[in-house]
């Protein structure tokens, strides 16, 4: 069985790489650092199927050192230990290249096995992950490392790749393709920004393509048919999850209606239904909140409907209860004074609750006035009356401000006259 399609046409060299020109166009970093031939221990970070194993290669072929390939997911200790030992052997005389791939699945104690090989030169790290180095390397790794991000490839550089992927299984077949404009720009633009995934397409798409003639057909609807979408590069557990739900609950912060609406269709694409729901759930309480207090009880009926009905209908109600977040006033006061009383009590300042506010029970011998004295806020006009609700330790201390909008500012102005007029 042959390789795939993205294996037989790696490029070997730095011309030919698609994309990643922020670091491999002429005088930029790394690029530099590959032409030099002196290597230091560097992390490249980034989604699948972008070039971080292509890039890997070429590195290796400029280095006189040996290399050797893991794979973070099924390597183990004994695996770096045989390695090791290879070190000032004839295997190794000049040291060893290793290219840790998926290195986030290494555990901290695999990893720091490496550390004083990396320290002293005798090995040379080259990383790669998906997710971000910060959270998922060692930081005694990091900080002898550094770190490369690559970008998802955007269709106008991925489009070049693709036609070099035709002309090359053409070759191998001895097969003519015509490849339509519309199929190439949906192949491009469906592959997400990975290369790799592009190529599978490809790949396919020559092997299903029909015949006319002499020539096999690479149409609109094949390519449909055989690509995958974008929005399943999404893992619910990784950097891209979190992301998109960032993007997601930011826009709606942000009152742009279009943007909040295509990140809520990528979510429900990768058919995460809970995480919009909770996202959505949560900006209407914590970025509309007071300034349109109704917007809770419409987002929870929004979110309880689309529950009950599912994919793909759930798209309905979530994108109705979405628009109207993003078209509310906006106010987090009460986010804020909810986050500035947690902080006093993480802070250890509290007190005993004031005596009028303690539920009905006798006082102790103790206690030099006896009675609750606790006045009846309906007793009194406007249904209320001045006493001290906070804790002596917490008197006259203030959590809520009004926020700047018409709900809250009619509230305040509402109570600023019943405080001003009671005695």
């Amino acid at each position: 069985m042959s390789a795939p399609l993205a294996d037989r046409l790696r490029p070997d060299r730095i011309e030919n790489v698609v994309g990643q020109s922020h670091l491999l166009a002429p005088g930029k970093a790394l690029r530099n650092i590959i032409e030099s031939g002196q290597l230091p221990n560097m992390v490249f970070y980034g989604p699948s199927g972008i070039g971080k194993t292509t890039v890997a290669n070429m590195i290796a072929k400029q280095t006189e050192r040996k290399l050797h390939k893991l794979n973070g997911t099924n390597a183990s200790t004994a695996d770096i230990k045989q390695i090791v030992a290879e070190l000032d052997t004839f295997a190794a005389p000049n040291g060893i290249l290793l290219y840790l791939d998926e290195i986030q699945y290494f555990n901290k104690r695999q990893q720091q096995s490496l550390l004083e090989y990396i320290e002293n030169g005798k090995i040379t790290l080259i990383a790669s992950t998906t997710e971000n180095p910060y959270f998922y390397v060692y930081s005694a790794i990091l900080s002898r490392s550094t770190v490369f991000e690559f970008k998802p490839v955007t269709p106008e550089e991925i489009k070049p790749a693709i036609k070099r992927g035709f002309d090359f299984i053409a070759e191998e077949r001895n097969e003519k393709y015509d490849l339509h404009e519309d199929a190439l720009e949906h192949i491009a633009t469906a592959c997400g920004g990975d290369v790799r995934k592009a190529l599978n397409s490809v790949e396919l798409c020559a092997l299903a393509g029909r015949k006319e003639g002499s020539v096999k057909v690479i149409d609109l609807t094949l390519a449909k048919e055989l690509t995958q979408r974008s929005a399943m590069r999404y893992d619910r557990n990784g950097d891209q999850h979190y992301d998109l739900l960032s993007a997601f609950q930011k826009s709606m912060r942000g009152s742009d209606a279009d943007a909040a609406i295509h990140y809520l269709a990528r979510i429900l694409e990768a058919g995460d239904l809970p995480s919009a729901c909770r996202r959505l759930m949560v900006c209407a309480c914590e970025d509309v909140g007071l300034a349109y207090p109704m917007i809770m009880p419409i987002v929870k009926s929004a979110v309880d409907i689309a529950l009950q009905v599912g994919l793909p209908e759930a798209r309905i109600p979530l994108a109705d209860a979405v628009i109207m977040v993003c078209n509310s006033p906006k106010s987090n006061s009460a986010y804020n004074a909810i986050n500035k009383a947690t902080a006093d009590l993480q802070n250890g300042k509290f007190g005993p609750i004031p005596r009028q506010l303690q539920n009905k029970h006798y006082d102790g011998e103790d206690a030099e006035v006896k009675g609750q004295f606790y006045n009846y806020p309906h007793d009194y006009e406007n249904h209320w009356c001045k006493q001290q609700y906070m804790p002596d330790i917490l008197k006259d201390t203030v959590y809520y401000e009004y926020g700047n909008n018409k709900n809250e500012q009619a509230a305040k102005e509402y109570w600023n006259k019943i405080k001003k007029n009671s005695k």
